[in-house]
């Protein structure tokens, strides 16, 4: 147990702690609803305004293991070093275990590469991943392997620091050369496992540019500012553009017999969440999306 006595006031409790302690607000937020910070003694809300002398208690239970199993499932390697991991996850794989998916996961996966080393944020050891990509999404995602580097990593996400572009065929022609669609997204009220354009909704931001048009599609390069669920999916189908093969914000539907969108995370530009180097990843089409481009090009000579 770590005891602080406050020397600013007036600042969020949760906010307070993450900072002396350096560790994640999320996980400040989740020590207090178990009763793992106190305030001279006595539980407080994540809202409570420290004031100065404030004694503060806070007890970080030691990691524990879960029960997940490290599965020997081949993954490419993009980078990988003491603090993180980049893999070029394939189309149909699952990132995080779950009701329905409790193995056969990027996480198992992971697992059984990182070993011993890995991230015990939220009190769990795991894998740390501090962004996600959709089930039939394929490309680039970073791990974290230790707790600071899940911190810096998830800091860094969270201030818009990391640039992600995808590669995405859709459906129709693209009028527009470029353009941003800026229409915020929430849960659907229709379909509670859908995303959909509310008003009341949390902003998403959505820039593409044309890489190339053909007859019946548009290859689009496609940078995100924000990380909503299912964000580039909802909002292409939202201008009447829906990424093809995508079986849940449009018919799914498509000549090519492709089943799951054709999204590809292609590169990330990031600073390394321990030695602030620089970093610039790429990851190739996966051949399947390759071999569609091929045949649209076929078309388009004769």
């Amino acid at each position: 147990m770590e005891k602080i006595v406050a020397d600013e006031e007036n600042v969020r409790l949760d906010a307070y702690v993450a900072k002396k302690c350096n560790i994640s607000r999320e996980m400040v937020q989740k020590l207090i609803q178990e009763g793992n910070i106190l305030v001279y003694g006595a539980a407080k809300k994540d809202s409570y305004k420290v004031q100065l002398g404030d004694e503060i208690e806070v007890n970080i239970p030691e990691a524990k293991e879960i029960g997940l199993k490290p599965e020997n499932i081949e993954l490419e390697i993009v980078y990988e070093d003491n603090d993180i991991i980049v893999v070029n996850k394939p189309k149909g794989l699952v990132v995080h275990p779950a009701n329905g998916n409790p193995d056969g996961t990027l996480v198992n996966a992971i697992m059984a590469i990182c070993k011993d080393s890995l991230s015990g944020i939220g009190g769990e050891i795991r894998p740390g991943i501090v962004h996600r990509l959709d089930k039939d999404t394929s490309g680039l995602i970073i791990v974290a392997k230790n707790d600071q580097a899940h911190i810096n990593m998830s800091k860094e996400i969270k201030d818009r620091q990391v640039k992600k572009i995808y590669i995405a065929l859709v459906r129709g022609r693209v009028a527009e050369n470029e353009a941003t669609i800026n229409m915020p997204i929430g849960r659907s009220t229709k379909d509670r496992k859908k995303m959909a354009v509310r008003k009341d909704g949390k902003e998403a931001i959505t820039h593409f540019k044309v890489i190339k048009r053909y007859h019946n599609y548009t290859l689009l390069e496609v940078k995100i500012d924000t990380g909503r669920t299912h964000q580039i999916r909802v909002h292409m189908a939202e201008i009447g553009h829906p990424v093809v093969g995508d079986m849940v914000y449009s018919s799914g539907k498509n000549e090519f017999g492709v089943e799951g969108q054709m999204l590809h995370a292609k590169s990330l530009d990031f600073k390394h969440p321990i030695t602030g180097k620089q970093m610039h990843l790429e990851a190739e089409l996966p051949q399947y999306f390759k071999d569609v481009l091929y045949k649209l090009e076929a078309e388009e000579k004769n």
